[in-house]
């Protein structure tokens, strides 16, 4: 089975067999703090075309606006995250809607984590042409590696110089290892210790 074909197969069954949790999820959005159920922001894609990733939204409105306009990073106990929003971000959860992006084309089940504009622009030029190679994931090995990626932020003195001096080049390996082991087996092993981690 080709990649494209089992990404639109097992996200459009997900789709369906989550529709009432992604609805109730919706909904608790939409009631704990005024502003759109969705977030969008705007990520670099293969080959370096821009997308916008769908999440629900865990900001308060104003902070989601200002977090689009100056890509920043999500550090510790943020006051900007609203009640809903806490959950749903230690769960994961707010990750479900990339599904659409999934079913259009845009992402993958796995691969590398698309980063915002200023981050890519961190890459070294091979490492960039590398990654931006294949279609950006929900999941990957990194983003079980990072799940409590906002706290260990929290606990550094200049959280940006520690996410793109320490962080980011970890992640950038990762992201390299996918691109050269990638296969239907290791995609579906991935998946299965993603949903092992959240659980945990």
């Amino acid at each position: 089975m080709s990649k494209r074909l089992f990404d639109i197969v097992a996200a459009g069954i997900g789709l369906v067999l989550l529709s009432p949790l992604l609805l109730a999820l919706a909904l608790w959005v939409r009631l704990d703090s005024p502003g759109p159920v969705l977030y969008r922001q705007q990520r670099v894609g293969r080959n370096g075309v821009l997308f916008d990733i769908l999440k629900f939204r865990t900001m308060k409105r104003r902070a989601c606006a200002d977090a689009n306009a100056d890509s920043q990073l999500t550090v510790g106990r943020d006051p900007r995250i609203t009640h809903a929003g806490r959950f749903l971000r230690h769960y994961k959860l707010d990750e479900l809607p990339q599904l659409i992006n999934v079913m259009q084309g845009s992402m993958s089940l796995v691969g590398p984590r698309p980063e915002v504009p200023r981050y890519v622009e961190c890459y070294p030029a091979a490492v960039r042409a590398t990654v931006l190679s294949v279609a950006p994931g929900i999941t990957d090995l990194a983003s079980i590696l990072y799940k409590e990626e906002s706290e260990v932020l929290g606990r550094a003195a200049n959280p940006e110089q520690a996410y793109v001096e320490t962080i980011l080049p970890v992640k950038l390996e990762y992201y390299q290892r996918y691109v050269r082991e990638r296969s239907f087996w290791l995609d579906l092993r991935i998946i299965l210790r993603t949903l092992a981690a959240i659980v945990r």
